[in-house]
Order: C-alpha cells, then structure tokens, then sequence
C-alpha cells in the first residue's frame, strides 16, 4: 500500500516519515499532526483551541502522543469526540504503532504498567486526604493572625507569624499543584474551580499561568525549547552536559557560568518569587485577559493587607508580604529543582515517555517529613509518568515503576534530602566547568 493512499472507510494513511515532517519546523512549517492510537490529527489550527495551551500539544507535532495523551485526559471518551474533526487518516498498515526508534518491549511494558495501575485503582483519590490537606493550611494561616493579634507586632511574634505563612504558601502550592493535575476530582471542571480558589485565593497567582508553564514541563521535561522550567538556560545558567559543552563551543558567555553555583544562591532561591514571579504574573494575567484569575489574585492581597495593615501598618505589611513571599521562594526552588537539574538535560530527542520521564526525574527518600515537606514531590518519578495519580498513592506505585526500569536496565534514582539539594550545586558546578572548558580550547 502506497503512503497517503485512501483506505477503506475513505481514511487516508500515512508513515512516519510523513508524520514526522509535520512538526511545525520541517518542509510544511505551518503544519502540526500527531498520532494517536494510530490515527492521524492535524492540530494546526486547533492547538490554538487547545484547553491546555498551544504550546504543550504543539510539542508532540510530528511524534506518537498516546502516552502523554492517556496521562494527561481524563474523560478520555470525551475529548476523543472534540478529536474527530481533526482526525485526517491513520498509519499505513506496515508502519508501528509509534516510531520505529523507539523501545517496542519498553513502550508495550509501560503501558501494560499504566492498564495495571488502574486496575488497581490507584487513579482513584482519597477525598479525606486532601480535605486535611487543606485545613491544616487553613489553620496555620488563622494561627499567624492569630499571633500578631495577640502578641503584638514586636520582631520574634512577627518573624513567627511570617514562617508560618511562609509554609501556607508553600503547602498551598503543593494542594493546588494536585487540582492543577486533576488529581483530586473526577471531573475536570471541578478540579479547575477549585484550583483557581486555591492558587488564586491562597496563594495570589494565576491558575492559567501555572497550566501554560507545568503542562508544557510534564509534557517534554529538561527538553530545552520546550520544557520552560529550563528556559534559565543560556541567559542565566548553563544546563545539562551537552548543552553546556555545545555554549562553550559557541563562545557564547551571558554569564560568567563556571561560578553559577555560587550566585545561584544569589539569583535563584532567595530572588525567583519575589523578584520576578511576583510581578511576572500580573502581566500574564493581564496581557492574556485572564480577568477570572486576575480577580481570585485581588481577592488575596485584599484579604492579606485587610487582615494585617491594623497591626502592621503599609511599611510592616509590606515588609511581611515580601518576607513570606522570600521564604516560600527557598522553599519552592530547592524542592522542585532537586529533582531536575541534576537530571539529564537536552534538546527534544523523540523518546518514549517512560525514558523521557525517567532521565530527566529522580526521587528522594520517603519519610512523613519529606512526603509533607515536598507535597510528595519527592516520588517525582512516579508523578512525572502519571501526573493524575493522587500523590497519597505514589508510594503504592514505586515498587511496580523500580521494577520496570530494573527489567530495562533503566537507573531509578533516589537519594537523601539533603543530598538532593547538594546535586543542585554540584551539577552547576559541573556544567559550568565544562562550559568554561568548551569556551577556552574548543
């Protein structure tokens, strides 16, 4: 059967070779399809459409998306049916379900993993969970009104009272990263109302901005261009060994990189909320008239400054206001970087998701400090290959996903805390050096 031929039902039949220059970059740069279950979809105009932004869905243009497509729906009936009138055809007969690069045994093992998950229903939430999840964040911010109220706003009750807001906003990230991933109700659309309370009302940032980012880092992680979590890469930082290497032999310098893990304790925990989310987050909302979200971020810094400019004053609620935001940036980008840029990053090479997933995540140890610490962020293996799983479940799943990668000889990496937060600094070193190296004698 020759390629594009019409086949029975009038569909339309298609190789990889085909699929694979729809990419939005190759001979037809306007064009994007990618392949599901073997059916063929042109997203060109739809991935402006798309519920989770252009970018995400654009990122498997020219590739096999069943995977991340299972990962991501859930009503999977449903969004097939808003499918049907981008389908265009479907694989040629002699082609593979999925690209002929890709690990067959590895991909059929996966996803015999995923259908054995379900079975077990391990998709499926504990409510209660995530009801104590949020008193208990709930609680702690009453207890910070509750010490300036009754202590005064002298230094010790000020400096307490701005920890524990501090861990109200870190924990609050933690809850609405599981509604962001649809983890905590059955419907979609009722985790998108509550994940607009929870970021926008507890935390004061926008749910569309947090989808537009997390989607596309789940989607392609530490792939550079496309995973925005490493965007720091080249303008502040050098990434990865091969992107360093290839920066150095570009001579191309923004910043003096081989001492990047001294001034990332500069310009990197102490400085990304406050100094650039906190204001980066308004022109999102703004610039893409998200006014629903811009609305929920008013309704939290009216409720902070209402609840503590009487004790306060502007000049100490201020004051308090940029504490907090200072301690939950520590808090947010040494949990969530220990994860990645240890990790292997590069450009996009086409792998199959449980690879993709597993080079660029790597575990630390559980223990009830840091299940709750990290929001369980410390099984990121497991949340990177089933991001709807309910994070109380990922402890159920190691076990299944350690022994997959050890049938594969896949490495599952798992360390200390404290060890993880190291690997940062050192794999910064370690680019750096190499990037300095590239830069002198190549």
């Amino acid at each position: 059967m020759e390629a594009s031929e019409p086949v029975r039902g009038g569909m339309r039949s298609f190789t990889w070779e085909e699929i694979g220059q729809r990419n939005g970059r190759g001979p037809a740069p306007q064009e994007r399809w990618l392949v599901i279950d073997r059916k063929v979809y042109d997203i060109s105009r739809f991935c402006r459409r798309h519920p989770g932004g252009s970018r995400v869905i654009s990122h498997y243009a020219g590739q096999d998306a069943t995977d991340p497509f299972i990962a991501f729906h859930l009503d999977k009936a449903l969004v097939r049916k808003y499918m049907n009138p981008l389908l265009i055809g479907e694989l040629a007969p002699d082609q593979p379900s999925f690209e002929p690069s890709k690990n067959k045994k590895l991909v059929e093992d996966f996803r015999e993993l995923r259908a054995t998950v379900e079975r077990m229903g391990l998709l499926q939430p504990n409510h209660a969970f995530f009801i104590l999840c949020l008193c208990h964040i709930l609680m702690l911010d009453v207890a910070a009104w509750l010490i300036i109220w009754y202590f005064g706003a002298s230094l010790v009750p000020f400096l307490f009272s701005a920890v524990l807001l501090g861990t109200v906003q870190a924990q609050a990230g933690w809850l609405q990263h599981d509604f962001g991933h649809l983890s905590v109700f059955s419907k979609s659309r009722w985790n998108h109302w509550v994940h607009k309370f929870v970021i926008g009302h507890l935390k004061g940032a926008p749910a569309s901005w947090w989808n537009h980012l997390h989607f596309q880092h789940h989607a392609k992680p530490n792939c550079f261009r496309k995973d925005p979590d490493v965007n720091m890469h080249p303008l502040f930082f050098a990434l990865g060994k091969t992107l360093s290497v290839e920066l150095g032999v570009q001579k191309k310098k923004f910043m003096p990189y081989n001492h990047q893990h001294k001034y990332f304790f500069i310009i990197g925990p102490p400085a990304l909320v406050p100094l650039y989310f906190q204001w980066y987050i308004f022109y999102f909302a703004v610039q893409r008239k998200q006014w629903v979200d811009l609305a929920w971020m008013l309704s939290f810094y009216i409720r902070f400054f209402l609840t503590y400019l009487p004790f306060l004053g502007v000049k100490g609620t201020l004051g308090l206001h940029l504490l907090v935001r200072f301690i939950e940036s520590n808090w947010f980008v040494w949990v969530t970087q220990m994860n990645h840029i240890p990790m292997h990053i590069d450009y996009d090479k086409n792998v199959d998701w449980f690879s993709t997933q597993l080079q660029a995540t790597c575990n630390v140890h559980q223990s009830l400090f840091n299940d709750w610490f990290s929001g369980h962020l410390n099984f990121q293996i497991e949340h990177h290959l089933f991001p709807t799983m309910p994070r109380h479940n990922y402890w159920k799943v190691a076990p299944l996903v350690k022994s997959l990668c050890a049938k594969h000889g896949i490495e599952y990496q798992c360390k200390p805390l404290l060890t993880a937060f190291a690997d940062i600094v050192h794999s910064l070193k370690d680019s750096g050096e190499l990037w300095l190296d590239a830069y002198l004698h190549k």
